[in-house]
């Protein structure tokens, strides 16, 4: 019910005026699928599905996983890799097995850290596939491998200068987006002192952005 309200003062706030991404994902995919089926999804745009955690699924049962989910929707899916909570890496090779499988599948959130990793996304990818980064502290390197942006943490407290931070890496004005990024890269380790969102809801206290 909480989940509930929060996704309709959203919708509500947002107004259309950006298109808007609801987390749906899971270990049991089961469970993923009946979200799906069973969520009233009017006013959201797409979804963005971790992958499986904890169980460590092998390569194949990550693309069972996400192929199955693509099965039981019509909206656009983002995956989602992040090993250092999941404890368990989707490798490139499935990423890009996954979005030349299904068209639904239009991009992914890689939280990898690693470049050489990320790259190979980027160079084999199919046209229209974005890979964003989910870390604030390399996306500014993966933007220079061609990565499309980012889905942010610290984005949450200081939106402007890290959408200019962006916009400027993606016109390959990486003097403004460096001095950016180096204005504000000592933050982020305070972000996550204590877990995450602990960190970045006690930075938007501070700027008097929520309790």
């Amino acid at each position: 019910e909480e989940k509930q309200e929060i996704i309709n003062v959203i919708i509500k706030t947002n107004n259309k005026r950006v298109p808007l991404v609801l987390g749906v994902g899971g270990n049991n995919t089961a469970l993923v699928i009946e979200e799906l089926k069973t969520r009233d999804f009017t006013g959201l745009d797409g979804i963005l599905s971790v992958a499986p955690y904890y169980s460590k699924p092998t390569q194949e049962v990550f693309y069972q996983h996400f192929k199955a989910i693509a099965e039981a929707t019509d909206l656009p899916i983002i995956l989602y890799n992040v090993p250092g909570r999941t404890r368990s890496n989707m490798e490139w090779q499935t990423t890009i097995r996954l979005a030349k499988a299904r068209e639904k599948f239009v991009g992914i959130k890689e939280a990898t850290g690693d470049l050489i990793h990320t790259t190979q996304i980027i160079k084999n990818r199919p046209e229209g596939f974005l890979v964003l980064s989910g870390d604030d502290e390399v996306v500014l390197p993966m933007i220079s491998c061609g990565a499309d942006g980012l889905i942010s943490v610290i984005g949450n407290a200081i939106p402007a200068a890290y959408s200019k931070m962006i916009d400027s890496a993606l016109k390959s004005d990486f003097k403004t987006a460096r001095s950016i990024n180096f204005n504000s890269f000592d933050i982020h380790k305070w972000l996550y002192i204590e877990g995450n969102p602990v960190g970045i809801k006690s930075a938007m206290k501070v700027l008097g952005l929520c309790d």
